[in-house]
């Protein structure tokens, strides 16, 4: 969005048409909506950015739920904006710490900012791009301790803050079509400025989850972050707002509501065995927070090779924390053999799983030549170190 869309779509005209419109649905005509729209004598400039804005906060409900629906937001903006439920914890964090005054740095819309706001916190959200800075302040408006700032985040004087959350852009500056940045030192500001702040200030940095854990400060408390089986993010955590004694957590948000599992430092793994009657795949959050032994130890379960992240047990647990399936098969990974089980089963629908192997899951469904009304999980990993394939049923959640 350019700063002349966002002067029309937040004139009188711009918002009132706006907000009278009926939420967007992926089946609407595009071409009758702004036919009808230009027909009501409005710009085709304002119709263009209305209708752009009608249908991210349609998209953007997955993450905002009714919020969204009087909000405003870039494209790129709810791509990297957290969910509303995992920006609540990070305000909880710090209600709970009895810390007062915020500065979040790199707001972007302001999704941290509106949950810090919604617990009577005094929110100063500050971001570098003018547009994204100004739907901040858009988006925080109902809230009078909140605030938005268009300045550089690291040239904000922080004295007077009892707390800093900071989300560091990851990724190439604009307002879509934006790439991922992977080099830290390349961030915006660079984690070394972020981790900087942890040393002065109890400070919450967002990071993504796939960051190097070794650049991790080993003072502060490290929580991998999965909403629905995605992992969403790592939080950083430095000060009164981190754990004592915490090190490493997995928090998985789902159905089942919050789960959280949390060690001092990485667990050590699990041993190894035999393959028993099910088969456990952890959540990502858990994997990536190297607490699979510890996962291990309450699902009495074992590993089924030496590095791989599955678990396997003679009995069926039900746990947040890892997906449970029932073993039909185990056979020595040969495509042609395969292929030949699977037609005898009249399997046609397949989900393919795998760790430790070379394969690629796309390129091998092809190879299947799938048929049939049956549907299936396979595993195909190494097991006792060697390359296996495992046919499974996902059992249901209870």
């Amino acid at each position: 969005m350019e700063r002349a869309d966002l002067q029309q779509l937040l004139s009188a005209e711009g918002l009132r048409l706006l907000d009278s419109l009926p939420a967007w649905r992926s089946t609407d005509d595009v071409l009758r909506a702004v036919s009808t729209l230009r027909a009501a004598g409005h710009s085709p400039e304002l119709v263009a950015v209305v209708l752009s804005q009608s249908k991210l906060r349609t998209k953007a409900a997955a993450k905002f739920g009714p919020f969204a629906s009087r909000m405003l937001f870039t494209e790129a903006g709810l791509e990297q904006a957290t969910r509303l439920r995992v920006a609540a914890l990070h305000a909880g964090r710090f209600q709970a710490a009895g810390i007062t005054k915020i500065a979040d740095l790199g707001c972007g819309i302001g999704g941290d900012a509106m949950a810090m706001a919604a617990l009577d916190l005094d929110v100063t959200a500050v971001e570098i791009d003018e547009v994204t800075a100004a739907i901040a302040s858009y988006n925080l408006a109902p809230w009078p301790d909140a605030r938005a700032v268009n300045a550089d985040v690291t040239a904000v004087e922080l004295d007077g803050f009892d707390g800093i959350f900071l989300d560091p852009a990851r990724r190439t500056a604009g307002h879509s079509n934006t790439s991922r940045l992977t080099n830290p030192a390349d961030f915006s500001p660079s984690l070394d400025f972020a981790f900087a702040i942890g040393e002065r200030l109890p400070t919450g940095v967002k990071l993504g989850p796939g960051i190097d854990r070794d650049l991790i400060p080993d003072d502060a408390e490290a929580q991998w972050i999965s909403v629905d089986r995605d992992v969403v993010e790592l939080g950083v955590w430095f000060g009164a707002v981190a754990r004592p004694g915490i090190r490493r957590s997995a928090l998985v948000i789902g159905d089942h509501g919050t789960a959280e599992l949390s060690a001092g430092d990485d667990s050590e793994d699990a041993p190894t065995g035999a393959l028993g009657q099910y088969i456990f795949e952890p959540d990502g959050a858990v994997i990536r927070a190297r607490l699979i032994g510890d996962l291990a130890r309450t699902l009495d379960a074992r590993m089924v090779s030496t590095g791989i992240a599955y678990l396997t047990a003679d009995e069926p647990s039900d746990s947040p924390f890892a997906t449970c399936f029932r073993v039909i098969d185990v056979l020595h990974y040969d495509e042609r053999s395969l292929r030949k089980h699977l037609a005898s089963r009249g399997v046609g629908t397949l989900e393919i799983k795998k760790r430790g192997v070379d394969v690629d899951p796309a390129a091998l469904r092809r190879k299947l030549a799938l048929k049939g009304a049956a549907s299936a999980t396979l595993f195909v990993t190494r097991v006792a170190g060697r390359h296996t394939a495992v046919l499974a049923e996902r059992l249901p959640r209870a």
